[in-house]
């Protein structure tokens, strides 16, 4: 199913990229899952940049959209993808997010690795992104080169416009984010970033504890509709969070309860989380 071109990408870069991974149809079951997600936001739709250059509509493991999104996960080729690019005899889903950048008035979604505020850790993990407009590269996903094997850096806190770094803990158990954007405006080459033109139907697959950060839209690119899908396979374990920032505390703000349950260096599965393979 996989060229081994693709396979290599992911695991070197920490990104890839399929084309015509979903065909039409598909595609247009998603894209009505993901209108309804964004006309019935869950109670983790993110505000707190609304009013700034950087406001984006972002919402995660919205509860009302899960068992559907559940069953369609069970139809569609992400199962089988995932267990080819891992080696893994199982592939859960986890959760989406859906981002909605419109008008050309969205900045840019500042670096950041998903790992950060997520409990995650291992190399099974990927990230369906998958657009629904045309998306040229200048307006597209960005990741840094093989970061996903790096540096575990501090979240960001996504709530000053003015500087993306702001430490989402601040405790020092991770070192502060680097500000990538004014690194690369004095030097477009200081940052070595992996990006894609996409089509409706192409899906970028990344690891999340890539360094990744979504372009601005602007005139030529002025609506942006993602829907990001998340996976784990068999090598997936539970990791701790800081516990100095209260909301994120060890576990994270999603799937709080099911994750009071696992120590660190678990095996990273619940029954919440639908298998595919």
């Amino acid at each position: 199913m996989i060229d081994e071109s693709v396979k290599k990408a992911f695991w070197e870069d920490g990104a890839t990229v399929v084309r015509n991974f979903l065909n039409p149809e598909q595609l247009a079951e998603l894209y009505e899952v993901f209108k309804w997600n964004v006309a019935n936001p869950g109670p983790f739709v993110f505000r707190r940049l609304d009013g700034t250059s950087l406001q984006t509509h972002i919402d995660n493991a919205n509860p009302a959209a899960k068992e559907r999104l559940d069953e369609l996960m069970t139809r569609l080729p992400f199962g089988e993808f995932f267990a080819e690019l891992w080696d893994s005899e199982h592939v859960w889903y986890y959760a989406e997010e859906v981002f909605v950048k419109e008008n050309g008035a969205s900045g840019r979604g500042p670096f950041h690795q998903d790992t950060s505020n997520l409990p995650w850790a291992g190399p099974d993990w990927g990230n369906a992104w998958i657009s629904f407009q045309h998306v040229p590269k200048k307006n597209s996903l960005e990741i840094v080169r093989g970061s996903w094997k790096g540096i575990e850096y501090d979240g960001a806190s996504f709530a000053n416009a003015d500087d993306p770094t702001e430490p989402l803990y601040g405790d020092g158990s991770l070192p502060r984010l680097p500000w990538i954007d004014k690194d690369l405006e004095k030097d477009p080459n200081s940052w070595d970033l992996v990006s894609f033109e996409v089509n409706p139907g192409d899906v970028v697959f990344l690891h999340p504890r890539s360094l990744h950060g979504g372009a601005a839209v602007d005139a030529e690119c002025p609506d942006r509709h993602t829907l990001v899908l998340r996976f784990f396979g068999d090598d997936a374990t539970f990791r701790e969070l800081p516990k100095s920032n209260p909301r994120y505390a060890r576990n994270g703000v999603l799937f709080t309860d099911e994750m009071a349950k696992l120590n660190a260096g678990d095996a990273f599965r619940s029954p919440v989380f639908q298998q595919l393979v």
